[in-house]
């Protein structure tokens, strides 16, 4: 390339540098909805999938939680392999699996090939995730304006959550369940050519050899922790769930001390010892676990207690996730104002206050309550959100972005993984006792019911008449019983997460930075491969 034609490309480039950088948000803000939509699309079918495939209780909970389980594991492996090989190829490569798992969910005839199918999408979800995160913070070096494209990062998040019920529930109206997962494949044929010529490649340092063994061990402990809790979910306290948990926890133990020991660790774990990092992680952790579990048991009890259609059930959700919405476009405004403790503080204790007003759900539907309920839920849970992960990408160095970003998804994808699991556990404890014996119900009807709600009512259509009525009735008492119960542990979950909060900094400190990265041009790029 000539000098005259450099000189030309570099003022092009300074020039247009500030308005690329928000293209890129664009973009990356679409490779998050493919994973946010999926994510959320399939809670309102679960019933139809139940009744369709008749999946075992184990099964229907890793129907649930393969995607992030297996999505939780593999963020540090590709997020790190990102930083080497370039995130923009780990994130194209991200949305090529996630079509073809999509396909192939959408076209399950039994639940073991729906499980591998989401699990395949946990793979394109962890090639995904890292990449959005990483490149947002290269790309966005001040805070400032980090803090407003987070905001509008997170609000395109709730914007996923609030798609997928309602596009699940519109599906599930005119065609079979596995149309849910056929939305993926349009998003992901306009990611691809899209995100080929808009994104810039983006490397971290690459000093050191990439440590595979490690990149392998931390996704094998993380497997195996997850997969443990998800089996004390289901109520298995055996040899199965103690192994995986004891295998999962010593690999991990293994892997943070080989990751000390190496002069380039895949994970540079002092980060950790800033009190803002590792307190915006435990925040991430918490609220993710508080979220998804009682989203997945809100569209049970909209569905299977109240009656109401999947579409209804999207329609009754979407004040929550309109509420997450605004909570994340006033973030950046809020979080200036506030500061990180208090904002973080306040998110947890606002959802603590609407999980305790939903307790007073009964069988008969309070559109007013779960309105007031939900909006409060997701303004809470979304500042709380928004706040620790501001402040987890500003604690950590630039050029550490990747395992910063990685290390942030994971805690998402595990409280998520967790949250399920846990309150699952806690529901199906407090719901199954009141099952145990039911007046004029067959003993073995009984034990049937207590499984699950869904299994409960088709028991109930199998005996008829008085019998299948009472069945009916006491599994749905049994269940809003289990509802209020798990509200309540949700809630102190939360408060425990305000008094973690109280370890962030008081105020946003806005550094002087860098100048912010240039983003090229396509044409740009493409002059400087034909002149190079």
């Amino acid at each position: 390339m000539s000098g005259t034609t450099t000189a030309a490309a570099l003022r092009r480039r300074a020039a247009g540098a500030g308005a690329n950088r928000w293209v890129v948000l664009m973009v990356l803000c679409a490779s998050l909805l493919l994973v946010a939509v999926d994510a959320t699309v399939l809670h309102v079918a679960v019933p139809a999938v139940t009744e369709d495939l008749k999946p075992g209780g184990i099964e229907l909970l890793w129907i649930v939680d393969v995607y992030p389980l297996v999505c939780a594991s593999l963020l540090i492996l590709f997020g790190t392999l990102g930083d080497r090989v370039g995130r923009r190829r780990i994130l194209l490569l991200g949305y090529g699996l996630f079509g073809v798992a999509s396909a192939m969910a959408a076209l399950a005839d039994t639940a073991q090939v729906l499980i591998a199918a989401r699990a395949l999408l946990g793979v394109g979800g962890a090639m995904i995730m890292p990449a959005t995160l990483s490149i947002l913070r290269q790309v966005f070096p001040d805070r400032r304006e980090r803090a407003l494209a987070i905001g509008i990062w997170s609000a395109v998040a709730a914007v996923g959550a609030a798609v997928g019920p309602l596009l699940g529930g519109f599906l599930l109206e005119h065609f079979w369940w596995g149309s849910v997962f056929l939305v993926n494949i349009p998003l992901m044929l306009v990611s691809l050519p899209v995100g080929r010529l808009l994104l810039p490649e983006s490397k971290g340092a690459a000093d050191g050899p990439w440590d595979v063994v490690g990149a392998l061990m931390a996704a094998a402990g993380l497997f195996g922790v997850v997969l443990g809790v998800k089996r004390l979910g289901g109520g298995d306290i055996g040899g199965g769930t103690a192994v995986p948990l004891l295998v999962g926890a010593a690999l991990l133990v293994l892997f943070v001390r080989r990751q000390r020991r190496r002069k380039h660790p895949l994970v540079d774990l002092r980060m950790f010892a800033r009190p803002a990092f590792s307190t915006s992680v435990g925040c991430i952790v918490l609220a993710m676990l508080a979220l998804v579990g009682l989203e997945l048991i809100a569209a049970q009890y909209l569905q299977l207690v109240l009656g109401l259609s999947p579409l209804e059930t999207g329609l009754r959700l979407l004040p929550l996730t309109i509420a997450a919405m605004g909570a994340g476009l006033a973030g950046a405004r809020m979080l200036r104002r506030f500061g990180p403790r208090r904002m973080v503080c306040a998110g947890f204790c606002l959802t603590a206050f609407a999980v305790v007003l939903l307790t007073a759900m009964g069988g008969t539907d309070d559109p007013a309550l779960m309105l007031s309920g939900f909006v409060l839920l997701g303004f809470g849970l979304e500042t709380t959100l928004f706040g620790a992960y501001e402040s987890m990408l500003s604690e950590a160095p630039p050029e550490q972005a990747g395992g910063a970003a990685a290390i942030g998804e994971t805690s998402y994808q595990l409280g998520a993984g967790i949250g399920i699991a846990l309150l699952g556990s806690v529901m199906n404890a407090a719901y199954t006792p009141g099952l145990s014996s039911v007046p004029g119900v067959p003993a073995s009807a009984s034990t049937a019911a207590g499984h699950s709600l869904g299994e409960a009512y088709e028991v109930a259509g199998q005996l008829g008449g008085v019998a299948g009525e009472t069945l009916r009735e006491a599994a749905r008492n049994c269940f809003v019983h289990g509802l209020h119960v798990t509200l309540l542990v949700s809630a102190g979950l939360l408060l425990l997460g305000a008094v973690m909060a109280l370890r962030l900094p008081r105020t946003m400190n806005c550094e002087a930075v860098a100048a912010p990265v240039e983003v090229p041009a396509p044409r740009e790029v493409a002059e400087s491969r034909v002149t190079a």
